[in-house]
């Protein structure tokens, strides 16, 4: 059974950090481009970051740029996301999601119909 798990959100306040974690079972993230995309409450969902596999080139919406980093440990069959200098702005539940093919797809990575198998999401609240 294939299955993704995200870990590791919270609250946290303004310029604060959080690390999420995405778990694989039933499958190895390292045969797939994985992408992590926040939904906030009334917004539709949004494409965060996405990282390819084998080159492990990566992608992030401009509005984390600078602040957010994706990485891959493969032998823990989990990808990261590490989250600095967090603003209110970031506030939403964070999901993981497979991609179809090995690499994120340059112009629509940041679309959530690139991807099959999505996981159930973390919150993260970043608030004073």
């Amino acid at each position: 059974q294939v299955q993704l798990v995200e870990s590791g959100g919270g609250l946290v306040q303004p310029g604060g950090s959080l690390r999420l974690s995405c778990a694989a079972s039933g499958f190895t993230l390292d045969s797939y481009a994985i992408g992590w995309f926040r939904q906030a409450p009334g917004k539709e969902r949004e494409g965060v970051s996405c990282i390819s596999s084998r080159n492990g080139s990566t992608y992030y919406a401009d509005y984390v740029k600078g602040r957010f980093t994706i990485s891959r440990d493969t032998a823990k069959n989990t990808v990261y996301l590490q989250m600095n200098s967090l603003k209110p702005e970031d506030t939403a539940v964070y999901s993981c999601a497979s991609d179809r093919g090995l690499y994120c797809s340059a112009y629509g990575w940041f679309a959530p119909y690139e991807y099959d198998y999505w996981g159930q999401g973390t919150q993260v609240t970043v608030s004073s």
